[in-house]
């Protein structure tokens, strides 16, 4: 097993529109729908797999293409590690002062490592200076259902693009 780490920051307003964050339905609207409808299935259709916004359900993230990935690590301490980098980074800009403290970032980190361990994901989301928000996910791929978005070969430790 291995880890995939997710990293998104946005317009809070963006990452309100849930339909985009859901895999579209498999069948379209039937014949005769209205055309809002047909327009919003084909608008969800192109936008979930292309786009860069977090999945409602962590899992989906492996729907997403490759590039989205910010670094695959195979040891979970390695993942957590990510974590607590892109907590600490980002802690100047959280909105609540309670998750600025360092301590409290190494208890993130530390509980992300079990969970990871265990074979769960991780998903953090925090608001930044209004209206801004960070999503952080960590998918354990290597077990479920969705294939891995990227083969042994190309697997990197660290954080390209962070």
């Amino acid at each position: 097993m291995h880890h995939h780490g997710y990293l998104w920051t946005g317009p809070k307003s963006r990452f309100d529109d849930e339909a985009l964050r859901r895999p579209p339905y498999p069948e379209p609207p039937p014949p005769g729908s209205r055309p809002e409808l047909v327009q919003r299935y084909r608008e969800v259709s192109a936008e979930f797999a292309t786009s860069d916004l977090p999945p409602i359900e962590t899992a989906h993230w492996l729907l997403k293409p490759a590039a989205l990935i910010r670094g695959t690590w195979d040891k979970p301490g390695e993942a957590a590690e990510w974590i607590a980098r892109q907590l600490t980074a980002h802690a100047p800009r959280f909105d609540s002062t309670a998750e600025r403290d360092p301590a409290r970032i190494a208890a993130r980190a530390a509980s992300a490592a079990a969970r990871l361990a265990a074979g769960g994901d991780i998903s953090l989301g925090h608001y930044l200076q209004r209206p801004v928000f960070l999503s952080l996910a960590v998918l354990s791929c290597g077990r479920g259902p969705a294939p891995c978005p990227r083969t042994t070969g190309t697997r990197t430790a660290g954080t390209p693009g962070a």
